[in-house]
């Protein structure tokens, strides 16, 4: 029997130690921002919707990308309903999604509303331009000019038209007008890919920097009306059974 007053001296259990293992030196991903399985096949296929792999109406299989990508339905289903609200694919009764077809009156008003945001996002962001505003713009302008693939030709067209843009301090407007070149990026490579359209595109690219330079906003607004009136009129004339923009 133990004496009720009885202590005993338990030492202490000393504290864990850790010790570091050493790693080797290799670029791991930061796993924190690596893509989902749906954003990676939204990007795969709104790059097959916008460079004409798909064609307007086709309908876009699930069971068959689900497949190609060795997952199941749900990312795929996911992928295309972030691509539903970029405008790129539809969700149809008994059909599922399809890639959607813009009419040609549908394509003369996105134009339209182009005009309309960037004249405005041009005229906000000339007073507020820099040296590095057009240096990076020259530069975008210099990579345009020497990319021979077509996606890169839209891609950097649209970095060029988001340097000016974006001394507006208006991300609201900078977003929608964003949304809009997404919809037509399809048409765009069409486009520039038409009548000389990229050595066209470099050119007024370039007087529209000079303008900027110049502080010249309203010649500036004028030219970047221009640009993408002239661009409309130029898919006009090579789209089959067209009409005559108003």
């Amino acid at each position: 029997m133990v004496p009720d007053n009885c202590v005993y001296d338990i030492p202490a259990r000393p504290a864990a130690r850790y010790s570091s293992v050493p790693l080797p030196k290799f670029n791991a991903p930061n796993l924190g921002i690596t893509p989902t399985a749906s954003e990676v096949i939204a990007t795969h296929l709104r790059e097959a919707i916008v460079s004409g792999h798909f064609a307007e109406d086709e309908p876009i299989r699930q069971d068959d990308i689900a497949k190609l990508f060795n997952v199941s339905k749900i990312p795929v289903r996911e992928a295309l309903k972030r691509l539903e609200a970029e405008g790129l694919v539809l969700f149809q009764r008994n059909k599922g999604a399809v890639v959607t077809r813009i009419s040609e009156p549908e394509l003369a008003q996105m134009f339209e509303v182009r005009v309309l945001l960037e004249v405005q996002a041009i005229r906000l962001a000339v007073p507020n331009m820099s040296e590095a505003t057009f240096a990076q713009a020259e530069q975008i302008c210099a990579a345009f000019l020497g990319e021979d693939d077509v996606g890169r030709w839209a891609e950097l067209n649209w970095q060029l038209h988001a340097c000016l843009y974006e001394p507006a301090q208006r991300p609201f407007l900078l977003n929608l007008i964003r949304s809009i070149h997404d919809k037509l990026e399809r048409y765009l490579r069409m486009q520039m890919s038409l009548s000389a359209g990229k050595q066209r595109a470099d050119q007024e690219h370039r007087e529209i920097i000079a303008a900027c330079r110049a502080g010249d906003g309203e010649r500036a607004a004028r030219l970047i009306a221009e640009h993408i009136n002239g661009v409309c009129q130029t898919l006009y004339a090579h789209l089959p059974n067209r009409l005559t923009p108003s």
